[in-house]
C-alpha cells in the first residue's frame, strides 16, 4: 500500500528569480509541494527578485492578511530616461542628460516622495480600472487615467550615486536605494515621480525585495533549494510571527472555535488581525476585535 503524500500546512519562503511571474512561481511550488492548495501573499513584478511569499494548504487563508504588511526593497533608479513600463522591461519613451542633476537636488526630490504621499500607479500595472486590468488596457493601447491612492514611503534612502552613459548616449544617473514602504506601493512608480521631479525622467532598472511583513531574504531559498528540499514555516510558527498573539484556555478555545464571540481584552484594540492559540500553542484562528468581541477572519482547526 503506496503511503499518501501529505503537505504541511505553513509557508514557504521563495527567493524568485527574474523572468518568473508569481503566478510561474505558484505554479512550480504547486508540483514541488505536490498539491493545488498554493498561493501567494502579493506579487512581485517579473524583472524584480527577492522575498515572495507563498501559503501552502491550510495557510492559503493567511495570505490576504499578511499581504498588507510593510515591505522592504533595495533597487537601482536610473534618471534621465523614462520608460513605457517604468522599469527595464520596457521600451524607452524619452532620453534627458542628467549629469547636471545635483545631490541636493535628489535628496530633496526623495524627500518629497516619502512619508504618506498619494501614488498613481504604474499603467502597466495589475490594478484593475471597470474591471479590466491596466496593464491589458495599456496594451491595446487605451488612453485611460489611474487614480491616485495614499501609501506610506517610511523610509527611502539613496545609498549611492553613480554617473553612467546609457546604451544610446545619454549621461544617466543611476541611484543605488532601499525603500521601506506600505502595502500597494509601486517602487518603479517612485522611480518615475522621482525622475518628472528632477525634470529629467526616471525608471527603474534593479529591484530585489528583501523583507514581507517579519519574513526576510535569510529566510528564502530559491525554487531549486525546495525542489531538493521543500523548507515550510509551520503554520502556527507563522501566525506568531507575524500577528499579535492571543492565548486562550481549553474553554475559550472550544467556545471560539463554535462560533462564539469572546470578550477580547483592551490591548487588541486596534490591533488589526490577532492570532489566537489554544492550551500546547495549538493555532486556532485570527481574529479582530469588534465593538469589544473576537470577529472570526478564518479558523484553522
Amino acid at each position: 500500500m503506496t503511503q499518501k503524500h501529505t503537505t504541511p500546512d505553513g509557508l514557504v519562503i521563495v527567493d524568485k528569480p527574474s523572468g518568473f511571474t508569481s503566478h510561474d512561481v505558484v505554479a512550480k511550488m504547486r508540483g514541488i509541494a505536490r498539491t493545488r492548495r498554493v498561493g501567494h501573499a502579493g506579487t512581485l513584478d517579473p524583472m524584480a527578485t527577492g522575498v515572495l511569499v507563498l501559503g501552502v494548504e491550510k495557510a492559503t487563508k493567511l495570505l490576504g492578511h499578511l499581504a498588507l504588511t510593510e515591505k522592504e526593497y533595495l533597487g537601482t533608479v536610473r534618471l534621465g530616461q523614462n520608460t513605457l513600463t517604468d522599469d527595464a522591461e520596457g521600451e524607452i519613451t524619452s532620453s534627458t542628460d542628467a549629469s547636471g542633476v545635483t545631490h541636493e537636488a535628489v535628496d530633496a526630490g526623495v524627500a518629497k516622495l516619502t512619508g504618506a504621499i498619494m501614488q498613481v500607479p504604474s499603467k502597466v500595472s495589475a490594478i484593475k480600472i471597470d474591471g479590466v486590468r491596466s496593464y491589458k488596457r495599456a496594451r491595446e493601447g487605451e488612453e485611460f487615467d489611474i487614480p491616485a491612492r495614499p501609501v506610506t514611503v517610511s523610509s527611502f534612502a539613496v545609498h549611492d550615486v553613480r554617473p553612467a552613459v546609457a546604451e544610446d548616449g545619454t549621461p544617466v544617473l543611476d541611484l543605488v536605494v532601499s525603500v521601506v514602504c506600505s502595502s500597494g506601493t509601486y517602487i518603479r512608480a517612485l522611480a518615475r515621480d522621482l525622475g518628472a521631479g528632477l525634470g529629467v525622467g526616471g525608471h527603474l532598472t534593479v529591484l530585489r525585495r528583501t523583507r514581507v511583513g517579519p519574513y526576510k531574504l535569510d529566510a528564502a531559498r530559491t525554487l531549486e533549494q525546495h525542489q531538493r528540499e521543500l523548507t515550510v514555516l509551520p503554520i502556527a510558527e507563522a501566525a506568531a510571527l507575524a500577528f499579535p498573539r492571543w492565548d486562550v484556555d481549553a474553554r475559550r478555545a472550544r467556545l471560539l472555535t463554535n462560533g462564539v464571540r469572546l470578550e477580547m481584552p483592551e490591548e487588541y484594540a486596534g490591533a488589526g488581525p490577532v492570532a489566537v492559540f489554544g492550551p500546547e500553542g495549538r493555532f486556532l484562528a485570527l481574529v479582530e476585535q469588534h465593538r469589544g468581541k473576537a470577529k472570526s477572519l478564518a479558523v484553522f482547526t
